[in-house]
């Protein structure tokens, strides 16, 4: 009964012994991306959108503040002759220069008190160029250019001098100090961008992380990210199996009204599937409404190996990776399995081996930031003898004995594995809204809309 219980020892080494075996399987020499994202037009104006009250609040604290010697030049303090009593911001928009950047361009209202009985209401106009760089460190940070910044006057209240009023209202705003901060106006900031590559649980040891391989490309159809997402298992990182196909963000078809149309390849999934193997997320021990006694009756041998009834227990492993394949509206996930076959006491003594191979296809759905991944229907399944301490066993009578339990059990136990989705790439305090999962050969692609997550007590 040696050979049993080495199988059950094993079973304990197999997360350990996977995550070294795949040292083993040919993996990315160079950087390469999986997944990525574009960010329309329309996905600009609604952070522009979201950005206006935030930016109206940075401001009136700078402009409005008993105190704010590094916007007001030394000749003129808060205390002179005008006095800020508001600020408003009227305009805020943001647009794609292709090639280039984003261009912002915010019209602030200032309602100026040049004394006790007049109030002038003066336009502060900031215009500057916008992109994106990648710093040494692998993190993207939001990058200001071509910063102009102008004051002029909207209306009075009474009859004045108004001639000298944007002049005297430029030489008083430090309209320098404002260009140089002005990306904090948006809620865009590096800290933002950084989010965006943080590792997300997917299983209590198993993280992905998004990381971007260059600086993001400004296009007619809009901001275009490429993303390599990396995992972790324990910690430590999973050299992934080589893409046969190097994946390229689809261009698409026509402009979009979504906001944000994410995109993952075949490789993604495959990836994704290979790091929670390696994590030991898919072994799994089930149960079977067989006992060593009902086996006996259909496998003679059965009756010298136990003289006792026991309860059968099945242990299923990886015996290959996984894969998925994705077609034309429909997602596949191909399963290769070994089945330990053994009795349930004090050591799990294991009498057959069998090879299931199955296909089954696979729902994708997104709840907030989480895309929601299940497996469906069995589509095709075949059960095969690899070891027998019982003789030989025909492969109907396998399908008899095993098959029901391996389809209700296996996909149930990976199923549970991924009840709590996979982490998207996104921002901080943004979560996604109106979307669809759009299933192509060879990719998903993901339109949504973002939506600006209201912060605790508000």
């Amino acid at each position: 009964m040696s050979r049993p219980a080495r199988k059950g020892a094993s079973m304990a080494k197999f997360c350990t012994l996977g995550i070294l075996l795949s040292l083993l399987v040919p993996t990315h020499s160079t950087r390469s991306p999986n997944c990525g994202g574009i960010l329309t037009s329309s996905g600009l104006s609604y952070l522009a959108e979201v950005s206006r009250p935030y930016a109206e609040a940075v401001l009136r604290q700078d402009l409005m503040a008993p105190t704010v010697p590094d916007l007001f030049l030394s000749s003129a303090k808060p205390s002179s002759r005008n006095q800020i009593q508001s600020v408003t911001v009227a305009e805020l928009s943001l647009s794609l220069i292709p090639h280039t950047g984003l261009r912002l361009s915010i019209g602030v209202d200032l309602g100026v008190t040049p004394a006790p009985s007049a109030t002038k209401v003066m336009r502060l106009s900031l215009e500057t160029n916008l992109h994106v760089e990648m710093n040494p460190e692998g993190n993207l940070e939001l990058v200001t250019s071509a910063c102009r910044a102008t004051v002029e006057e909207m209306q009075s209240t009474e009859e004045m001098e108004s001639e000298s009023s944007s002049s005297e209202m430029n030489k008083e705003i430090n309209t320098d100090k404002i260009c140089l901060e002005v990306s904090k106006l948006l809620l865009l900031p590096s800290e933002q961008l950084m989010s965006l590559t943080a590792q997300f649980p997917i299983t209590p040891s198993c993280q992905a992380q998004y990381l971007p391989l260059a600086a993001p490309v400004f296009s007619e159809q809009g901001v275009i990210i490429s993303l390599q997402t990396t995992f972790q298992v324990a910690g430590m990182a999973i050299p992934l199996p080589v893409s046969p196909v190097p994946f390229s963000m689809p261009e698409p078809a026509s402009s979009s009204a979504s906001h944000l149309t994410l995109a993952f390849s075949e490789h993604f999934y495959t990836s994704l599937f290979f790091a929670l193997e390696m994590a030991g997320a898919f072994n799994m021990t089930v149960p079977s409404p067989l006992t060593t006694a009902t086996m006996a009756q259909k496998i003679t041998q059965m009756g010298s190996l136990f003289q006792e009834d026991l309860p059968v227990m099945l242990q299923a492993v990886f015996r290959s990776s996984s894969r998925v394949v994705l077609e034309e509206g429909k997602a596949a996930l191909k399963l290769f399995l070994t089945v330990h076959i053994g009795a349930d006491s004090s050591s799990f003594q294991s009498f057959l081996s069998v090879h299931v191979d199955m296909s089954a296809g696979i729902l994708l759905s997104i709840t907030d930031t989480r895309m929601m991944i299940s497996a469906a229907a069995i589509e095709d399944i075949e059960l095969s003898l690899a070891a027998s301490d019982v003789g030989p066993v025909p492969a109907a009578l396998l399908e008899e004995l095993f098959l029901p339990t391996v389809r209700e059990q296996v996909l149930a136990q990976i199923n549970a594995a991924l009840s709590e989705g996979v982490f998207l790439p996104h921002l901080y305090s943004f979560t996604y809204t109106d979307t669809s999962v759009l299933i192509h050969k060879d990719y998903v692609l993901v339109p949504c809309n973002l939506k600006l997550q209201a912060k605790a007590g508000e």
